[in-house]
């Protein structure tokens, strides 16, 4: 089967690569050719150091999966014969609303529509399209080839063969689907980070704790379960399952939860103060930037290695 790629940006490379990795035949379109040749280059350049570090996903070499992929700068062309198509431009609704009505006059009733938007309701990027069955949000967490969850959202009208079609999909390329069973504003992913975000935020900004020991506490505390299982799971195993948990610390989790404060401002001092302790940690250079950047790619990778060394044991 086909799939395309609108936009060859950072994720429309990243997906391409994902879904060569699985054997699929992928077209990446842009409207500027020397857009489509340097996103070339870089997947190319970034295909080899994975199969240099043993760290290629799929069966197939670097140079097989490089041959699945072609650039295309007619939208036509590029979406002729695909089964999925995944949107990947910016963060833009008015430029995201242009290149579905676009979309939606030249493609068939057997196309899966999709988007790669991390904020954009469906009900606000499909709403009015005649093919708005075959539409779908598939967000991906940054940088997808490392991380493999997927969120998929359908629009209310949204037909649920596209959504089990969605999800097969993703599951076959190896990537993590889960499905929201309707829209939300920050979907799922987004609203649990975002809480944590908050909480943090809180207590930094009332001295309670500095920036980087806030950021310690995740990382070698919370983050360390969280990197196998979830919130939920982890109450079930901290008593003798959930019912239990919640006899045990019901009092306590809500009086905890009452004295959060209001949603921040995340302005002013507070930002300040934590854009200090940051950028004296990483240097709000681009070279110190990209290079924390990719030494992150490199623990995700080895962390995606060990867990699934772990879920085939």
């Amino acid at each position: 089967a086909d799939t395309c790629f609108l936009f060859s940006g950072l994720i429309g490379c990243s997906w391409a690569m994902v879904f060569a990795a699985g054997g699929f035949k992928v077209k990446l379109y842009d409207i500027a050719q020397q857009q489509l040749t340097s996103a070339l280059e870089n997947i190319r350049k970034q295909m080899k150091e994975l199969e240099e570090s043993g760290f290629l996903k799929g069966a197939l070499s670097a140079e097989q999966q490089l041959a699945l992929i072609s650039i295309c700068t007619d939208l036509r062309a590029a979406v002729e014969g695909a089964t999925f198509i995944q949107e990947c431009t910016p963060e833009n609704l008015e430029l995201k609303k242009k290149i579905f009505s676009q979309l939606d006059l030249i493609v068939g009733d057997n196309v899966i529509l999709s988007s790669s938007t991390s904020c954009l309701l469906p009900s606000k990027l499909f709403t009015g399209l005649k093919h708005v069955k075959q539409c779908i949000v598939s967000h991906p967490v940054n940088p997808p080839y490392f991380v493999p969850l997927v969120e998929i959202v359908p629009h209310p009208e949204t037909d649920p063969s596209t959504t089990e079609r969605t999800y097969a999909l993703m599951k076959t390329i190896g990537q993590s689907p889960v499905k929201l069973n309707r829209e939300i504003e920050g979907f799922v992913l987004n609203r649990l980070q975002y809480a944590v975000i908050s909480e943090a935020w809180r207590l930094v900004g009332e001295g309670l704790i500095s920036p980087t020991d806030l950021d310690l506490v995740m990382s070698d505390g919370l983050g360390m379960r969280y990197a196998f299982i979830g919130p939920l799971e982890t109450m079930h195993l901290n008593a003798e399952g959930i019912s239990n948990y919640c006899e045990r610390y019901r009092e306590g989790m809500r009086l905890v939860l009452n004295t959060f404060g209001p949603v921040p401002e995340f302005s002013g001092e507070i930002e300040q103060k934590i854009s200090q302790a940051m950028s004296e940690k990483i240097p709000v250079v681009p070279k110190v930037l990209d290079a924390r950047r990719k030494r992150r790619d490199e623990y995700l990778t080895g962390l995606a290695k060990l867990k699934k060394e772990m879920k085939s044991d």
